[in-house]
């Protein structure tokens, strides 16, 4: 069986076809106004929740702009219309704004359910490619998604109107992100399993070894002993405390390297001779990206935990938080 080559031409397609959906993005820029800001008041002031509903691709971008406006801070979720004729009505109440999506603004499932939804006192919100068609007369707000032409060479299959529908979604959901005050901790509640919400959710005393886990001599202690306690505590440290658990200094593998490389009787030198006077230290209520921050601007791999009082009450090393999925 032979093999088709692509030819030169589909490059160049592929350049007119990012070109003319760029140039439709660009054109909504252009356009977009009061009616948006009409829209977005709605939105905010809406005690319910967004239903978004749209036939065939616009179904498709309906379901990405509803799962972007649950994320980003406004509860939203998608109703196939056609579904809605068929008993999901019930999902949606007099409390709810009903964000339709129809290229022609003439489909005719949407059609059918706006009537009921309008009746019961929910709000519409449409977007369309057409001012003047049925769905847009019908709305309380429309939000103008025309395009001058399609991506497709026949002019026929949604792209470039899939594409400026998708964007205008997006910059619902970011411009209500903003008016909200939406930030990255309300982001990361809604991304538990992601990255970003370990990384934001995750703080020191979710990561840190506590209690008897947490290497810790006195000033006093000596070298060897102090050796024992550090291999005990396998983060390559230890803190040294004062007889109230206050934090006056650490001693690291390093610390022990220098010692080693001094001139000094080793079974005599106490903790007191060798140890850093000046540890950085770090909350148990800090962020753990905090932590990672610190370690890597000082070029350190462990820090002792401690409370408001400055007492020893944790620690932690850089393998803490790998282990935690932080880094």
């Amino acid at each position: 069986m032979s093999q088709i080559e692509p030819s030169a031409r589909a490059l160049e397609l592929a350049r007119q076809v990012l070109q003319i959906e760029a140039d439709a993005v660009r054109s909504l820029a252009e356009r977009i106004g009061s009616e948006f800001l009409e829209a977005l008041g709605v939105i905010l002031n809406c005690r319910g929740r967004i239903i978004v509903s749209g036939m065939g691709k616009s179904g498709h971008v309906g379901r990405k702009i509803a799962s972007t406006l649950a994320s980003t801070g406004t509860p939203a979720f998608f109703v196939h219309p056609a579904e809605a004729s068929h008993g999901d009505l019930g999902m949606i109440t007099r409390d709810d704004v009903l964000l339709a999506l129809s290229n022609s603004g003439e489909s005719q499932e949407l059609l059918t359910i706006v009537p009921i939804v309008k009746r019961q006192g929910a709000r519409l919100i449409s977007m369309t490619g057409n001012r003047r068609s049925s769905l847009a007369l019908e709305s309380d707000v429309h939000l103008d998604a025309a395009v001058a032409q399609e991506a497709c060479p026949l002019n026929l299959a949604p792209t470039a109107s899939t594409t400026a529908t998708l964007a205008l979604g997006d910059a619902l959901a970011v411009a209500l992100l903003d008016a909200r005050g939406f930030g990255p901790e309300d982001f990361a509640r809604s991304h538990p399993g992601g990255s970003l919400g370990r990384r934001l959710l995750t703080h020191v005393r979710d990561v840190m070894r506590a209690g008897a886990a947490v290497p810790q001599v006195g000033p006093g202690t000596s070298l060897p002993d102090a050796i024992l306690e550090i291999s005990r505590g396998g983060i390559g440290m230890t803190a040294v405390v004062s007889p109230e658990k206050r934090v006056i200094g650490i001693v690291t593998d390093g610390d022990l390297r220098r010692a080693f490389a001094r001139d000094l009787d080793l079974r005599s030198v106490t903790v007191a001779e060798i140890m850093g006077h000046r540890p950085r230290l770090i909350g148990p209520e800090r962020l753990a990206v905090e932590a990672v921050a610190m370690m890597e601007q000082h070029k350190i791999n462990q820090l002792p935990v401690v409370d408001e009082q400055g007492l020893l009450i944790g620690a932690l090393n850089m393998h803490d938080l790998f282990n935690a999925r932080v880094i």
